[in-house]
């Protein structure tokens, strides 16, 4: 079998305050194969985007990887050196953000900075390079992309201008692409136009993704597996139509009971009880247990299994498999 194109070992973020230290991402895992979309959801402060950050090396001080490995093709890339991380971005790994206004440089075209990206990490000549820019731009559905691609951002659209969002993080032919939120802005039909393109983009070229979002619907439609994270830590991960149809975690099935999936004939949407606790004021034992109707004592006072303790699948001590399953009592 082929090395996953992203492995994440035991990955700790810590954050060092006066008060203490924080870890807004404890001892993930989670493998990326070629062509594969990964989502990873959870509430606000789960750690979906510090988990990105880090992998792609974003982390802004003081946080820092305290812990754990990050291996793009099996070499790892957490610990290489700022210039080195910096030659791999752009280059092996792209990066899609939440807002594209944010990404892009409203004083230069957006020609310039698809053909900036291709002449740093390409060896191109700078026609060639413009080339590859109009072709991205045709890739990912820009019309008239030969006409446009001397505009600037603010004359797209704000769905179009993901789309060149999209275009940048692919011209230089990455190996992984990390999307952060990328269609939380957008009307439901511009969302599901991106959808569709990520989707193809992966099938046709065999690029990994990480899709960071909150909205288990954007999970559903784009996703093939996928990693529930909560309060740090990964809940439960597992084949998207297995997550969605058959929780293990009780977390999970709270954020399932609480969305309006077309699949679900329920009357009413669940609420799951109380908020994400802050990083500074964790509950001992398992940090879900406060908000849980199946919490026991051992809840309390036990962090809770890590999924690769258990069945692989979710990191609870009494999962839902049954009215009084239990697992981990060796653990």
């Amino acid at each position: 079998m082929s090395l996953p194109v992203l492995s994440v070992r035991d990955l700790v973020v810590e954050i060092p305050t006066r008060r203490g230290v924080l870890r807004p991402v404890d001892r993930v895992s989670f493998d990326i194969a070629a062509g594969e979309i990964l989502g990873v959801v959870g509430e606000s402060g789960a750690g979906k985007s510090m988990t990105g950050n880090a992998v792609i090396g974003l982390l802004d001080p003081p946080a820092r990887i305290a812990s754990g490995e990050v291996l793009l093709s099996g070499k790892p890339i957490h610990d290489i050196g700022r210039q080195a991380l910096r030659r791999l971005r752009g280059k092996r790994i792209g990066m899609i953000f939440q807002d594209p206004l944010t990404s892009l440089n409203p004083l230069l075209s957006v020609g310039d900075q698809l053909a900036e990206t291709v002449l740093e990490h390409l060896d191109v000549t700078r026609a060639q390079a413009r080339q590859r820019a109009v072709d991205a731009l045709k890739e990912v559905g820009i019309p008239a992309a030969a006409e446009r691609i001397d505009a600037f951002p603010h004359e797209f659209s704000g769905g179009m201008r993901q789309r060149v969002v999209i275009a940048l993080a692919l011209c230089a032919e990455p190996d992984l692409v990390i999307a952060d939120e990328p269609t939380t802005a957008l009307d439901v039909s511009v969302q599901a136009q991106i959808i569709a393109l990520l989707k193809r983009l992966c099938r046709e070229r065999g690029v990994a993704v990480m899709l960071i979002t909150h909205d288990m619907g954007v999970i559903a439609e784009a996703a093939d597996r996928v990693a529930v994270m909560y309060a740090g830590r990964l809940a439960e991960i597992g084949a998207v139509r297995d997550v969605i149809t058959n929780a293990h975690h009780p977390y999970t099935a709270g954020l399932m009971a609480s969305t309006p999936l077309a699949s679900t004939s329920r009357a009413r949407l669940h609420q799951i009880p109380g908020s994400m606790p802050r990083l500074e004021s964790l509950p001992t034992g398992c940090a879900f247990h406060p908000r849980c109707e199946r919490a026991q004592d051992r809840c309390r006072q036990d962090p809770g299994p890590r999924v690769e303790d258990c069945d692989g699948r979710a990191a609870c001590w009494y999962p839902l498999i049954g009215a009084d399953a239990k697992i981990g009592e060796a653990v």
